[in-house]
């Protein structure tokens, strides 16, 4: 009993003394954490104590720095507006002096109107006197006039409507023989000065361009190498030279003259495809019916292409643009026209050339100029197929196909058919004339040269007061003698003027004509 007992009661002390340890442990835990917690406590209140010292003491720093910037600012602008009122201030005190000056001068000018008045009034005064003075000697000049008059009708026994008359007469004859002296005067001082400048201008676009020689002929003559190729050329019976005609539509001359054949032509492309035709069966030797056609057409063909081929080389060579396909078409023929013998496409080439020249000395549109004197005759390439003048005919054809005014006056008027509306116009008649009238550029038969002489002459000499007249220099000029004692020297320039006018109107003639007319006074006296 006793030793259990004992047990159970060390047992108890035990567990006594366990849960005593537990509490007292307990106890000291939470007795540290509260230290622990004042003492957090405590070093947060220092250290938020420590934050509103240090929020306040910026604070002060703060509104202290806010004031000396306040100040300062302040400060300047005080300055600034003290310095700005003290601008303001001068400019008020001068606009006062100008103010003043001004015043002071509208003064002065008032005054100077007051005094302008009173001498207006003055001479008005004077002037009314004056007048009144005029009146009176005018009406005393008249009664003196008619007095005048009256004694002179009486003393020389006329009417007043034949003084008058005569008067009238001997005014009209004054007033002639000073127009013509003036008009001769005029056209004079015009000549030179237009002379001068048309030779200058004319001189530097010959000088300028160079062209060839006419080298061209109507009749087309192909070499053949012997008789023999003559009677193929015929066939039998004319049956070859038949075709050949019927499909180009040419005149085929076989003569007895050795070694050629002719080809004889009005429309110039059809004598070029058959020459080149001709050509081409000669040298291939086949020569019948059927191959003549075949022939034909190839060279047809060829041409054609030829012709667009020659058009684009004569546009790209006087540097026109924009012309209408059927323009380079007209063109192309125009390589195988001729007038007087002389190329129609390279002398509208030259003739836009020239143009062009002439206009850039003038001032003008030099693109314009070189467009209307390439297709001044364009209608040359259809003058044969269409009726009429190739220049009516050419400005159809460029109406139809849009061109510009200007283009064309210049094609109708450059022979002088119309009037010119254009700048332009005269300038293509006088490249025109230029490019037709130099040397080497036409030929004409002896027949028609000397013909239009002759036609010069007459005209010259059926004048009143013509005595005798000359066509020198290839008909470039008439030189005309008149009779000294009908014909003064104001009429000798009427003479000259009216020979000039009826040679335009009825010849025909490239270039320009000149009219010379000499009057010549003889004083013959004998000494005895």
């Amino acid at each position: 009993m006793g030793p259990v007992l004992l047990a159970q009661v060390s047992t108890g002390w035990v567990v006594f003394f366990i849960l005593l340890g537990i509490g007292a442990g307990a106890a000291g835990a939470w007795t540290y954490r509260s230290l622990q917690a004042k003492a957090k406590r405590t070093s947060a209140e220092n250290q938020a104590d420590r934050i509103v010292s240090d929020a306040q003491s910026r604070a002060q720093e703060l509104i202290r720095t806010a004031q000396v910037e306040t100040k300062a600012t302040f400060l300047k602008y005080q300055e600034d507006f003290d310095r700005q009122s003290a601008v303001t201030r001068n400019e008020i005190r001068e606009a006062e002096k100008r103010l003043d000056k001004r015043e002071d001068q509208l003064e002065r000018q008032v005054d100077m109107l007051r005094i302008k008045e009173r001498n207006i009034e003055g001479l008005e005064t004077r002037i009314q006197e004056r007048q009144a003075q005029t009146e009176q000697k005018a009406k005393e000049i008249e009664d003196t006039l008619a007095k005048q008059r009256n004694e002179l009708l009486r003393i020389s026994q006329l009417s007043m409507d034949d003084a008058r008359k005569r008067l009238f007469e001997r005014l009209t004859q004054e007033l002639e023989q000073e127009c013509a002296e003036v008009v001769a005067r005029r056209i004079n001082e015009a000549q030179d000065e237009s002379e001068e400048k048309s030779r200058e201008i004319i001189v530097t676009a010959i000088q300028r361009y160079a062209a060839p020689h006419t080298a061209e002929a109507t009749i087309s003559t192909i070499d053949i190498l012997s008789d023999e190729m003559k009677g193929r050329v015929i066939g039998r019976e004319g049956r070859n030279i038949r075709a050949f005609e019927k499909a180009t539509g040419v005149d085929i001359i076989v003569d007895d003259t050795p070694g050629v054949i002719e080809i004889s032509c009005f429309d110039p492309v059809r004598k070029e495809i058959a020459t080149q035709a001709m050509n081409k069966l000669l040298k291939d030797g086949r020569i019948h019916p059927t191959r003549i056609e075949e022939v034909v057409d190839e060279v047809r063909e060829s041409v054609e292409k030829q012709i667009v081929e020659y058009g684009k080389k004569a546009i790209l060579e006087a540097n026109v643009q924009g012309l209408h396909r059927k323009l380079t078409n007209l063109l192309g023929r125009l390589q195988f026209r001729t007038s007087y013998g002389q190329n129609v496409l390279r002398h509208s080439i030259e003739v836009a050339y020239l143009c062009q020249v002439m206009a850039d000395e003038l001032g003008l549109n030099g693109p314009l100029a070189r467009r209307c004197g390439l297709l001044h005759d364009i209608g040359k390439a259809v003058d044969r197929e269409v009726e009429g003048a190739h220049p009516a005919i050419g400005e159809e054809i460029c109406r139809k196909l849009g061109e510009r005014a200007e283009v064309l006056n210049a094609i109708a008027g450059h022979h002088g058919d119309v009037p010119a509306t254009s700048v332009y116009t005269p300038l293509v008649s006088a490249a025109d004339a230029i490019s037709a009238a130099r040397p080497g550029s036409r030929r004409e038969s002896l027949e028609r040269y000397i013909k239009r002489l002759e036609q010069l002459e007459g005209i010259a000499t059926s004048m009143r007061g013509v005595k005798q007249a000359y066509a020198i220099q290839a008909g470039r000029e008439v030189r005309v003698i008149v009779d000294a004692d009908s014909v003064d020297d104001a009429t000798a320039l009427c003479v000259a003027r009216d020979i000039a006018r009826r040679i335009e109107t009825e010849t025909t003639y490239p270039g320009e004509i000149k009219v010379t007319v000499l009057r010549e006074v003889r004083a013959v006296e004998y000494a005895r």
